[in-house]
C-alpha cells in the first residue's frame, strides 16, 4: 500500500510492480456502473442494460445509444464520459459515410476508439475515460459483431458478454447458453438478454419496463431501441417462464 500511495496520483507514472494504477482505478469505475449485456447470433446483435434512477422521483439514466443505423453502444461507468465518446463515434461514422458513401466498418471504428482510450493513458494532461462500452453492430460484409472496450485501451470481440455491477450472474448464464446463439432468432435472442439481466438487478428488485432496456441491430434490421411499453411484451413472456436466469437471482456467490 505504501507503493500505491506514492504511484497512484498520476496516469503516466509506473508503479514498481509495473502497473499504471490510475488506469486500473478507471477500470474499477466500469465495475461500479449498472450492468450491461451483449450477445449475437448469425444475423443479429443484441445489447441490454439495467437503467439506474437516482431516486423514485427521477427518470432513469439512458444506457443504450444509437451511433449509426448499423451500430449502437451500451455503457457501464461514467455516463458523461460515454456521451462524449458517443458524440465522437457518431462524427466518425458521418465522416466515413460522407467520404466513402457506405457505413463505417465497426472493427475500424472500435480500433480507433481503443486508440482514443490508449492516448489518455500515455498523456499527462488527460485522464482515462471511466467507462466501458459494449458495441453492437451489423456490417454488410461480415455480419453482426459485439465488441467490448476498456479504459486501458484494450478491445475484445465476443459472442456474448456482460459488464458492470453484479454482471457475473449474467456472464454465467451467457456462458451456459452461448453455443446455441448462432442459430437463434431475434426474439429469442432478446429473451436471452433479458434472462441474463434478471440476475443483475440490485437486492430483491426485479426487471421492469422502467429499468430494463434492449437494443437490436442486424440483417435488414436498422438499430432499434426497445424500452418502456415496447419491452412489456418480452417481460410478459419472461414472467410466464418464471423469469430468473438459471442459478441467477439473489445467490450471493453469483454477485461477487
Amino acid at each position: 500500500t505504501m507503493h500505491r500511495n506514492m504511484y497512484d496520483t498520476d496516469v503516466t507514472v509506473w508503479s514498481p510492480e509495473g502497473r499504471l494504477l490510475q488506469v486500473e482505478y478507471a477500470m474499477e469505475s466500469v465495475k461500479q456502473g449498472s450492468a450491461c449485456v451483449g450477445l449475437r447470433s448469425n444475423n443479429y446483435a443484441v445489447i441490454g442494460a439495467l437503467k439506474r434512477s437516482v431516486n423514485e422521483m427521477a427518470s432513469h439514466q439512458k444506457k443504450l445509444m444509437e451511433i449509426d443505423h448499423h451500430m449502437g453502444i451500451a455503457i457501464a461507468g461514467l455516463t458523461a464520459d460515454a456521451r462524449s465518446l458517443a458524440k465522437w463515434m457518431r462524427n466518425e461514422c458521418l465522416n466515413h459515410k460522407y467520404v466513402y458513401g457506405e457505413p463505417m466498418p465497426s472493427k475500424r471504428l472500435c480500433d480507433d476508439l481503443a486508440d482514443k482510450h490508449q492516448r489518455t493513458t500515455q498523456t499527462y494532461v488527460r485522464r482515462p475515460y471511466g467507462v466501458g462500452l459494449l458495441v453492437a453492430s451489423y456490417d454488410e460484409a461480415t455480419g453482426p459483431h459485439l465488441f467490448q472496450t476498456c479504459p486501458s485501451g484494450n478491445i475484445y470481440e465476443y459472442f456474448a458478454t456482460a459488464i458492470g455491477a453484479r454482471s457475473q450472474s449474467a456472464k454465467t448464464y451467457l456462458e451456459k447458453h452461448y453455443e446455441s446463439f448462432p442459430e437463434t432468432e431475434k426474439d429469442d435472442l432478446i429473451m436471452h438478454a433479458l434472462r441474463s439481466l434478471t440476475g443483475c438487478v440490485q437486492g430483491d428488485g426485479e426487471l421492469t419496463k422502467e429499468n430494463g432496456s434492449i437494443a437490436v441491430v442486424g440483417k435488414d434490421q436498422k438499430f432499434i431501441l426497445i424500452e418502456n411499453d415496447d419491452l412489456t411484451v418480452y417481460l410478459d413472456r419472461l414472467e410466464v417462464e418464471g423469469g430468473a436466469a438459471d442459478g441467477g437471482g439473489d445467490d450471493d456467490a453469483m454477485q461477487e
